[in-house]
């Protein structure tokens, strides 16, 4: 078996705990877990299974693909596609065994015609993306649906700004007006902001898997996800030489520089150039010129002695890999490419 030089070590403690202080920080809400995007980048297969072993019994994908996907990893729990229903997917949809969350008045007389059965619903509340509007609700767009779950998604939760609280008041008075066994409203940054957008159950995701979505949660969510690169090359450089691609490092003195599998194809993007650091034991090794498509030159510093087939381990906490590079920390997760071997630990 030829093992790739790119790996990610997973951390299942750090994922448990993070998804356990959610928990504890919802209030008595059941806590679920957003799993799209191939369980934002780690394996949807095994966060999913991770998870459920810790206690989730909610799980939320984006699409149909993606619930047939990990359906057989979660018997007894919940499994909703946020994505809502299409033509050509109800025959999966009743097999899967998952529901859909209705979002348009088009897919509620979809699924109604279909024969319907238990789904959710996203009601609009001012992100002006997915969900019915509060009008169409009013219109009847759902009645005669057995509906489980009526959802909302905050916009701007992660900062403190008047629409955090204009959305809470709609979906209030959503609350009142559409019937179902449960109301969800939270994302990881909407459960910082406080038991009152708890209320019967939250679906964090960024946190889940190492993003600080809020101060709230500075400290108490720990890191899941760690790089490491195996060492292609080692090499002395001159004073004066120039390093990659339009030559934006020089060397002001002799150095020894290392060159490591990895680069823009798989997720490691330009921002990092010149900004990005790896670790070689107690050696922090600063990424200098600019990032490719598949390597990354770091500076070796005094005192580092390391060779090629060596593994160094990519600085990655989301928080502080997003202000170095300019990306979200929701980028950061979902771009890992698929040329990393995913390790468990």
């Amino acid at each position: 078996m030829v093992h790739s030089p790119l790996r990610l070590r997973l951390s299942r403690a750090a994922l448990v705990s993070n998804w356990r202080w959610l928990k504890a920080q919802s209030h008595g809400a059941a806590c679920g877990a957003a799993i799209k995007a191939d369980g934002y980048g780690l394996g949807v297969r095994e966060v999913a299974s991770i998870l459920a072993k810790a206690g989730c019994r909610d799980f939320f994908v984006a699409t149909w693909a993606e619930a047939a996907m990990v359906a057989p990893e979660l018997d007894n729990c919940s499994l909703s596609v946020l994505h809502g229903i299409r033509a050509s997917e109800l025959d999966l949809a009743h097999s899967v065994g998952a529901r859909p969350v209705l979002n348009s008045a088009e897919q509620a007389a979809l699924w109604r015609g279909a024969g319907g059965g238990v789904c959710d619903v996203m009601i609009d509340t001012g992100m002006n993306r997915l969900g019915l509007s509060p009008d169409e609700v009013g219109a009847g767009a759902l009645d005669g649906l057995d509906i489980h779950t009526v959802m909302s998604h905050l916009a701007s939760a992660d900062e403190d700004c008047d629409q955090n609280a204009a959305q809470l008041q709609l979906f209030l008075e959503i609350q009142q007006r559409v019937s179902a066994q449960r109301y969800s409203l939270a994302n990881s940054a909407g459960i910082c902001l406080g038991r009152d957008y708890c209320f019967d159950l939250t679906r964090p995701g960024l946190a889940l898997y190492g993003g600080v979505p809020r101060a709230e949660a500075e400290g108490h969510i720990a890191q899941v996800v760690f790089p490491e690169a195996e060492v292609l090359q080692v090499r002395d450089v001159s004073a004066d030489a120039h390093i990659g691609y339009n030559a934006t490092w020089t060397a002001r003195e002799p150095c020894r520089i290392a060159t490591i599998n990895l680069g823009y194809a798989d997720g490691y993007l330009r921002g990092f150039s010149g900004r990005g650091s790896a670790r070689f034991g107690e050696h922090k090794l600063p990424v200098i010129g600019r990032v490719s498509m598949d390597l990354v030159t770091l500076l070796e510093p005094d005192g580092c002695d390391v060779a090629v087939g060596d593994w160094v381990a990519i600085d990655y906490d989301l928080r502080s890999a997003s202000t170095q590079s300019g990306l979200s920390q929701y980028e950061l997760l979902t771009g890992l490419g698929q040329r990393f071997e995913r390790v468990w630990e």
